[in-house]
């Protein structure tokens, strides 16, 4: 794992992208390869990190590039809805391969063993205190809590994808200034960022880092954004 301040220093400013692919999707394999070639191309232009789902991608990922990874591994759990490095079974997993930034959930839901995003947070902290960890939240409330609970980094990666957040589908720059302004954690702006003037406006409006994910690497969805342009028009 890279060194705490030279990781900050690395990432500050800079665009993280992120190299995923689930089963349903079309660059997914079973044996893996296509996320490292992602993670490589994302390098050449400038990326200064690489967030990417399971061990396997993370750690093909992590032999071709040197760049930290955020990671995450998603899963889902019968009778909670949320999904990603729910359990401290994927917790262990991605500490073991050696993730530079472990990402979980910090939303309001609650995990299958009963315990609150902030309870999970403070757990993985008792047990890797030099773990830099990242809660994925959706509202300032759990921002705070998450951040108060041992998080490093808080990110708004799952605004407009919970109930309380229902009908949030773009960037929020507000969302980004106030936990910029009022969060001891860094923040990293994350979800609904699909040009690069809105990365631009993110960082402008406090965010000390960036992911992008579907806008550079889901083809699916960048088609889908252009043919439903044209389709639209064609009305």
């Amino acid at each position: 794992m890279m060194d705490k301040e030279k990781l900050f220093a690395q990432i500050k400013g800079g665009l993280i992208v992120s190299c995923q692919a689930l089963e349903t999707e079309p660059l997914y394999t079973k044996e893996g390869g296509v996320m490292p070639l992602m993670a490589k191309a994302a390098a050449m232009s400038g990326a200064v990190g690489i967030r990417a789902n399971t061990v396997r991608d993370i750690t093909q990922i992590k032999q071709v590039v040197d760049l930290p990874v955020i990671g995450i591994i998603k899963k889902d759990y019968p009778g909670t809805p949320m999904y990603i490095t729910v359990t401290m079974k994927e917790v262990d997993e991605l500490v073991a391969c050696g993730v530079d930034i472990l990402a979980v959930q910090g939303t309001a839901a609650i995990r299958p063993n009963g315990m609150t995003s902030p309870e999970f947070i403070k757990a993985i902290k008792e047990k890797y205190p030099d773990q830099l960890l990242m809660a994925d939240c959706d509202n300032v409330e759990n921002a705070l809590a998450c951040a108060a609970a041992g998080a490093d980094f808080v990110g708004t990666t799952m605004r407009g994808y919970t109930p309380e957040t229902e009908g949030c589908d773009d960037i929020d720059f507000d969302f980004v200034h106030t936990l910029a302004t009022q969060c001891p954690a860094k923040v990293i702006a994350e979800g609904h960022i699909h040009y690069p003037e809105q990365a631009v406006k993110a960082l402008e409006a406090g965010a000390f880092a960036l992911v992008v994910g579907g806008a550079i690497t889901r083809p699916a969805e960048i088609t889908a954004r252009f043919t439903g342009a044209i389709h639209a028009m064609n009305k």
